[in-house]
This record gives structure tokens, sequence and C-alpha cells, in this order.
């Protein structure tokens, strides 16, 4: 998208090479086009309106629009299927399953989480009557630090809910011997790893429940929902339960229940999407590897690579600034894309350990999360859905480039 007279610059590989050594680098930001329309961080995949309508008739015809409906029993199936998971329930959305599966694993007092997520994980634990212990990350990952976990653990402590961050797994072999020998649960919020395997085994197989989000802004979504997958059988059927207040069948409610459930539009949704869910991922590594070329040798900026004998989604490409090397500060990469109509996100700034409703917390405490703190100031999420045009990715990228060049 550079403006016309602009034949001086040729583009290589995404890189500049200039016919004239006087040209400034300022000038050439001046000649790089605006975005007429927003560039948003996401764009939610959409099914053929046509099959929309097919599936609305049908449920029009039912004349069931939820309360465990055909749709909702048919996703269920199909999503376990897909998920490779044997027990499977459907919600309203990621944060009250959350919140159901700390109620069917009976958790007390305190649950190790991390602070470098969206708020609704330690939100979930709050509202569960429960106090967030907030455990730093993994430099690499940015996934919870299994050998920071053992120090904050109690005797108050019922659980650990780490989070696999930008659907890139967590040390999942490390975190269950830690919780096997204090006995103690694992849930993981896995809102981000939809599909995500690790040599060969389903994500939502590991830990006691894992949830994903299915919540519009996700790789594969049903517009607002959630799911649980959970190892045990038993627990299926108390989520089931609890999700529809408690009632067991007509004549018995057993127990002080919620209203979660899933309805029929939304699952509706998720079962046509379900079928172009292969594309989009697909779609979304051509993404990634497109950005991965472009930005590989620029100084000061850096990027997650596939993980051996990982299955990725590639649900967000976050870059990580290094003020020094880059030339600019996050923040100011982040408000100069702005002036290209390119919204970009801060994922995850603050940290949830400096939210108000947290700063009594001992983890509130100025250094003591050194890794997820750094993490926050430097990460920007780029732009990223399988529908990206190579042009837009291309322009992103060329705006990132002259942009750290201008600040050196």
């Amino acid at each position: 998208m550079l403006a016309e007279g602009t034949a001086f610059a040729e583009i290589y590989s995404g890189s500049y090479i200039f016919t004239s050594a006087l040209l400034e680098r300022g000038f050439l930001m001046e000649l790089i086009e605006s975005f007429p329309e927003p560039v948003f961080v996401t764009q939610p995949l959409l099914p053929d309106i046509n099959k929309v309508m097919v599936k609305v008739r049908q449920i029009w015809e039912s004349k069931q629009l939820t309360n465990n409906g055909p749709m909702v029993r048919k996703l269920e199936e199909e999503l376990g299927s897909y998920l490779k998971v044997m027990n499977l329930s459907l919600f309203s959305n990621g944060t009250i399953a959350l919140q159901i599966a700390c109620r069917i694993l009976k958790l007390s007092g305190e649950v190790i989480t991390t602070p470098f997520t969206f708020a609704a994980t330690p939100h979930a634990l709050v509202w569960s009557n429960l106090k967030p212990v907030f455990c730093d990350v993994e430099n690499e990952t940015l996934n919870m630090d299994p050998d920071c976990i053992e120090k904050l653990i109690t005797p108050g402590t019922s659980a650990i809910m780490p989070v696999h961050v930008y659907g890139n797994p967590c040390a999942v072999e490390k975190i269950q011997k830690i919780a096997d020998r204090y006995a103690l649960k694992v849930i993981y919020d896995a809102a981000h790893a939809f599909g995500v395997e690790v040599a060969g085994k389903p994500i939502g197989a590991f830990g006691d429940i894992s949830m994903f989000s299915l919540h519009a802004t996700k790789v594969y979504h049903s517009v607002e929902g959630g799911a649980l997958t959970f190892n045990h059988p038993f627990l299926k059927e108390e989520a089931d339960m609890l999700r529809n207040f408690g009632i067991k069948n007509e004549e018995n409610i057993i127990e002080p229940g919620t209203n979660g459930k899933m309805n029929e539009l939304q699952a509706a949704i998720g079962l046509l999407l379900l079928e172009i869910i292969d594309e989009e991922i697909e779609n979304r590594r051509k993404v990634a590897n497109q950005y991965r070329a472009q930005l590989m040798d620029i100084p000061g900026l850096t990027f997650f690579r596939d993980i051996e004998g990982v299955k990725h989604n590639y649900a967000y490409f976050p870059i990580r600034i290094d003020c020094k090397e880059f030339g600019h500060s996050r923040d100011e990469l982040f408000e100069e894309l702005k002036k290209f109509n390119i919204f970009t996100r801060k994922y995850f700034y603050p940290l949830c350990s400096r939210f108000m409703c947290y700063r009594n917390l001992p983890a509130a405490d100025e250094g003591s999360l050194p890794v997820a703190e750094k993490a926050a100031g430097e990460i920007l999420v780029l732009p990223m859905h399988g529908r990206m045009g190579a042009d837009v990715i291309d322009t992103i990228c060329r705006i990132i480039r002259v942009y750290s060049s201008h600040g050196r």
C-alpha cells in the first residue's frame, strides 16, 4: 500500500533497498497509506448465511430454543469427537463453565493461577469463593512456571489453574507431578487452545478438567459459549446438572445449580463452523508463517515459533518488543499502528495481579512476578485470522520494519 511515486523503493523479502541515500525514514512512513477500514486484532469466522438459515428453520420447526435441545446434543457429540475427548459439556460461556468446574471439584481456599491471562480466569475463582494465588510465568512460553508453583502451596491450597496462553501448551507433565505430590486438582483454562494436541494427545485430556472458550473472538466459536472436558464421566453428569439449576429430573433438585445452558442458536453456529474449522486453522498457519518470514530479522522483535510435537491452532500472533534494540517501546508501536487504522492488543496488560480488586493479594507487590511483569510491558498481539490477505500482512510488517529503523 505504498502511494504512487515511490518507484525509488524496491522491496525484497520484506527488506528495503533504497536508490537514494537522502531518503529519510520518517518520509517513508508518510508514504505508507493508512487502511481505509479498521484492521482489528481478529475477525470472527462466519458460516455461510444460507446454511445458517437452514439451521434456523430446523430450530423453528422443532420449537425448542434451549434446555438441551437436539442442536446442543449433536454439537456435544461432534465437538467431543473433534477434540478427541470422551466427556464434554457445553455452556452459555466459558466463564460460567470455569465456575462450574470449581464447583464440581469441590475446591476451597486457595487456587494457584497465572497473572498473565484474561480477567475471567481469576474472576471465576473469586466468584467461586476461592482466593487466587498468582504464580510467575516461564519467559519462553509465558505459561505458568512449574518451578515456581511449590513455594506457593500452603495447607489451604486445593488446586492449580494454569492457562495455555496463546494456545501454547503448559508444562503439563511437570504440573501434574506437582499436583499428584500434594493431592491437588488441576483445571486448565484452555480458552486459547481449541484443537491443540501434545505428542498426539488432545489438550483437553490433561488435568481433571479443561475449559474451552467458544467466544466469537476465538479460533472456533458458537458466538458465545464454553465447554468443559473431563476425564471422568461422573464429572460430566454433575456439570450437566449444575448448568440446569441442579435439576436431576422433574421432581428432584439435587443441589443449588445455576443457569449455564447453551441455547440452540449458539449450537447451530457451532455445528456449521465445525465443518470449516480445519480450513481456518490451516489459513491461520499460513498467516503466521508470512508474519514470521517478514519480521524475523528485525532487531528487538521476537515471536513464538512452532513447538516440536505440538499441533498448533495459531490462535494469536503475539510479538515481543525490546525497547532498546527495537528503537521504540511496545506502547509506542501500539500507538503508531493505530495511525494506520491497525488495532492491535496488549494481551495481557495490565497483569491480573495489578487489577484494583486484587491489589490486596501478596502477588500485587511490585517485583513479585518479575517475568510476567516484564512480558506485560513488551507483548503486542498483531491482527490474526484466516481471511487476512497477504497484502494486509505485508503492509503491517512494512510499517513495523520502517518504524523500527526510524527509531535507531
